[in-house]
């Protein structure tokens, strides 16, 4: 725009107009006849019909800036208080249709260029001025800017997780711009209006308020501001309404489990009031009650004692009467069986004679002269054992007392079994097929590790004595008393004479009373701790000991005295006492203690516990393995019990039968040594716990007496229905061998059996030789439970006398109580676990958390727990690393983990190029590689 000096110009339109008032004069003729068409416009200033408006420079293009004033001779643009040059008006003049008046419109052009040359204290601006006869008018000004908006937000809205009803409040601060930028609120890719729904709530200051949150609420959010240059969108904050859960009424008390006698009931609730969503706090508290019941039991009717005879009749018959009422029937049973009445005759035959009477009279003298002789021979029998008495519980087959001799065929030892003897083949007890772990012995020199078993009572019996009819069992009575397990399972079969005194069921190890102990220090790696060959093991998860922290942390078994108070002496011990600290322990999150057990695992025939020994000593319960807690977990498997602990301490499971359909496992095995400076071999049968620990006693035992494993050792389920424990020898070559007489059956009653508390049972047969030419044994030992299970142990072995070697017989292995810390003691690599942890640990729309994860692991029960940590991902992972230790099988995971990776696929495609973060299919391959890699852990004492 040419610039010219204000005076100057000012001259020159005032010329301008006299020139054309001049032209206006001379044309007299004109003016009149335009005076009879147009209106007069004397007195009268121009007035401004549009003024010039505000307006931007977008890009580079110009902007128009118009005016139209009426009446008026001339307008011009005055910008920046410099006139604008003639030549960049562009006018035209027109008639107004209403008014009839002239109207004159005048237009420039305003560029980018000429607002970025000026450099004022104000914006760019411009205004109109339009001259009439009268004078001059100013129109208002208008400003020119250039248009912009910066691309980045001064403030973007923040992801949030909010509970259902809370308030969402999200912030947006547009970027910088000219005009000022406007807002808009998108909803997965949806506008947000406030006008369709009264919940929300747009604000002047751009934010966004929900006031009260629903599910439907939960999504992603973004920001877009625009203006008359560009659009801009904010990051997208993620909003999700979570619902904590809520426990639904409890259900009524199921009916009691048992027909008759002591049971339970039980309640259960679900946490479905509302059920958590969108990563929710789990319910806490239990989901399941149980209470005891008590069931009356039938009682069947008795006769009372039969009336006085009647006086004798006309019809020579007296008669005499009995009541069902000793005691009558009640609570469904059975009435009284046989007559009421009875009748006979009166007069000795005198009236009538009954072939029936003579009948009776011989049928009692023959019963009287049969009693008469069992007398004679019990007696007989009695004289016997007592001039025997020195046989003691050693046996001999009861065929021999027949007679009869019967072919002998030697069979050698079978090949290929590690555990059996051969005669020219030391016995290893490291190598068996029975556990997952060697079995290790550590020398004591001269430590006893076995303490003599205490006097046991036994009973024997005899195929000889059953076809003489004296006794169906003969009975040697020795120091512990007799006990009786009544038949619906009442809680008194375990009680000693002390434990009924003080209402304690006694724990003790087997044999040593010394503990088994393992120790090592632990940092923040984490580690693992493991006593061999007991089942029992501790895992110290990665993370779980401060940063810069470390903790000297150790496993011991109680092997000494010990007991758990228990209000009822019902239950018996399951597996070993375990102790874990050091107390005062703090960490991050709770370790992992696997112990072995010996229960056949049932909940509706076992209530099983883990009590644990407060600092006076005594034990309380810790939790039910069937209940949900918050303050611990228990996983139960086939032989192991998994626990997730937060405290140190001493720990023991426990198990109270509740039907006699409940059963433990036994571990049965046989071991055989010639007596010194005798002929005789001896034979002893034991029967302990099914645990590794229990069976790792009996042969540490048998090490201190030289004796010799032949046969390997077998399960024997135990039913809890208050039948004894039988063992017996059969198949003994008569004519090689002989056996005391009446003792080829033992017998172990059921409170001995059932309460033993991972103390082993053993009896020994001794058999004699006829001539110490004979160098081989076969026979079968059979151990069954009276109406139970029964099994057979085949014995092949060698007695010849052998010389004593230099060489341990039991031989020493390089197995020791072991420890191991660091990556090495994880199957999981350290960084898959964290990717795995901040995959699932965050709550998301689609539900892929940790609850999903702990599913597919099959690990979805109490989860109440998990929900409490403060990582449930890591607690869930340490709790798969307990339960797979022994396999090494990285397979499960890996498979868990692509199952819902494909789940999460279908339920939320992706765009071809949009990455899920988090666990891939990768990692499923590269967790299956891991596993090639692994190799057995080495452990290091």
């Amino acid at each position: 725009m040419g610039a010219r000096n204000e005076g100057g110009f000012l001259f020159i339109a005032e010329l301008a107009l006299l020139v054309y008032c001049a032209a206006t004069v001379s044309s007299k003729g004109a003016t009149a006849a335009q005076s009879d068409t147009l209106p007069s416009v004397q007195g009268t200033l121009p007035h401004f019909i549009q003024e010039p408006q505000d307006a931007y420079i977008v890009k580079s293009n110009p902007i128009k800036l118009r005016c139209q004033a009426t009446p008026a001779l001339q307008i011009f643009f005055k910008c920046n208080g410099e006139w604008v040059h003639q030549n960049e008006h562009w006018s035209q003049e027109h008639k107004d249709l209403n008014t009839g008046l002239k109207v004159r419109e005048v237009m420039i052009n305003v560029s980018r260029q000429q607002v970025e040359d000026f450099h004022g204290p104000e914006d760019y601006w411009c205004l109109c001025v339009a001259w009439s006869h009268l004078g001059t008018s100013k129109s208002r000004k208008a400003t020119v800017r250039i248009a912009y908006l910066r691309k980045n937000f001064e403030q973007d809205p923040q992801g949030k997780e909010v509970p259902i009803n809370g308030m969402i409040v999200l912030h947006c601060r547009p970027p910088e711009g000219v005009p000022p930028a406007e807002v808009e609120w998108l909803k997965n890719e949806e506008l947000v209006s406030s006008l369709s729904d009264d919940n929300i709530d747009t604000r002047a200051d751009h934010n966004l308020i929900i006031n009260e949150a629903r599910l439907s609420d939960s999504g992603n959010y973004t920001c877009l501001a625009s203006n008359i240059v560009a659009k801009r969108r904010s990051s997208t904050a993620t909003v999700i309404v979570f619902v904590n859960g809520g426990w639904s009424l409890w259900t009524e008390w199921s009916p009691c489990n048992v027909p008759c006698g002591r049971g339970i009931q039980k309640r259960s609730r679900t946490c479905t009031n509302p059920a958590p969503l969108n990563g929710g706090v789990f319910c806490e508290g239990m989901s399941v009650q149980k209470i005891t019941c008590n069931v009356l039991c039938p009682i069947d009717g008795g006769w009372n004692e039969w009336s006085e005879w009647t006086m004798c009749s006309s019809q020579c018959e007296r008669q005499r009467s009995r009541e069902c009422n000793s005691p009558p029937p009640r609570h469904r049973g059975k009435m009284c069986e046989g007559s009421s009445e009875a009748t006979e005759n009166c007069t000795d035959g005198l009236c009538t004679q009954s072939m029936e009477s003579s009948i009776d009279v011989a049928l009692y003298s023959g019963l009287g002269a049969g009693i008469v002789a069992v007398v004679i021979l019990v007696a007989a029998v009695m004289l016997y054992r007592k001039n025997h008495s020195d046989y003691g519980v050693d046996v001999i087959d009861s065929s021999a007392l027949t007679g009869g001799f019967q072919s002998f065929n030697f069979k050698t030892t079978r090949q290929g079994n590690p555990l059996l003897l051969n005669s020219s083949m030391q016995p290893d007890l490291t190598v068996g097929r029975t556990y997952s772990t060697p079995l290790c012995f550590h020398d004591s020199a001269d430590k006893e590790l076995f303490d003599p078993l205490p006097d046991i009572k036994v009973k024997v019996q005899s195929s000889f004595m059953v076809s003489l009819g004296v006794a169906e069992r003969a009975e040697f009575h020795t120091k512990m008393p007799a006990e009786t397990f009544p038949r619906d399972l009442g809680c008194d079969y375990c009680n000693t004479a002390d434990s009924r005194k003080k209402g304690l069921l006694t724990l003790n190890g087997p044999f040593s009373r010394e503990q088994l102990r393992t120790s090592s220090m632990f940092g923040h790696a984490g580690g693992r701790l493991v006593v061999p060959n007991t089942g029992v093991s501790l895992l110290v998860p990665h993370g779980a000991v401060a940063e810069n922290m470390s903790w000297e942390m150790y496993v011991l078994i109680n092997q000494g005295e010990a007991s758990v108070q228990t209000l009822e002496s019902c239950e018996i011990l399951l597996g070993p006492e375990v102790t874990y600290g050091p107390p005062g322990l703090d960490l991050f999150c709770p370790v992992a203690m696997t112990i072995a057990h010996c229960a056949e695992v049932d909940a509706e025939n076992w209530n099983i516990q883990l009590k644990r020994k407060t600092q006076d000593s005594k034990w309380e319960e810790v939790m039910s393995v069937e209940q949900e807690s918050t303050c611990c977990y228990c996983l139960m498997d086939s032989s192991s019990c998994h626990l997730l602990l937060d405290q140190p301490g001493s720990y023991a499971l426990v198990g109270e039968p509740l039907t006699q359909a409940a059963m433990k496992r036994l571990k049965v095995a046989v071991f055989g040594c010639l007596e010194t400076g005798s002929t005789n071999y001896n034979l002893r049968v034991y029967c302990v716990d099914d645990t590794p620990h229990a069976f790792q006693g009996v042969v540490a035992a048998e090490r201190t007496r030289g004796g010799q494993l032949l046969e390997e050792p077998k399960m024997l389920p135990f039913q809890a229905n208050t039948f004894s424990l039988q063992v017996s020898i059969q198949d003994v070559p008569q004519f090689l061998w002989s056996i005391k007489p009446f003792t080829t059956c033992q017998e172990f009653s059921f409170p001995q059996v059932w309460c033993s508390n991972q103390q082993p049972l053993h009896c020994a047969f001794s058999l004699e030789r006829y001539s110490p030419a004979t160098t081989q044994l076969s026979c079968k030992i059979s151990v069954r439970q009276v109406k139970g299970q029964e099994q057979i142990l085949q014995v092949y072995t060698a007695v010849a006398e052998r010389e004593k070697e230099s060489v341990p017989f039991f031989m020493q292995t390089d197995c020791t109580i072991t420890s191991q810390t660091g990556p090495k003691a994880f199957k999981i690599p350290v960084s898959i676990r964290q990717r795995i942890c901040a995959t699932f640990d965050t709550a998301n729309a689609t539900g892929k958390d940790w609850q999903l994860l702990a599913q597919k692991l099959h690990l979805d029960r109490n989860l109440g727990f998990f929900a409490k940590q403060q990582s449930p991902s890591a607690v869930i992972l340490s709790l798969w690393e307990a339960r797979h230790q022994d396999t090494a099988d990285l397979d499960s995971l890996a498979s868990a983990l692509e199952e819902i990776s494909k789940i999460h696929s279908k339920n939320s495609p992706k765009e071809p190029d949009e990455v899920e973060p988090g666990v891939s299919l990768c990692e499923t391959d590269e967790l299956s590689n891991q596993q090639s890699h692994n190799s057995v852990p080495e452990y290091t004492g």
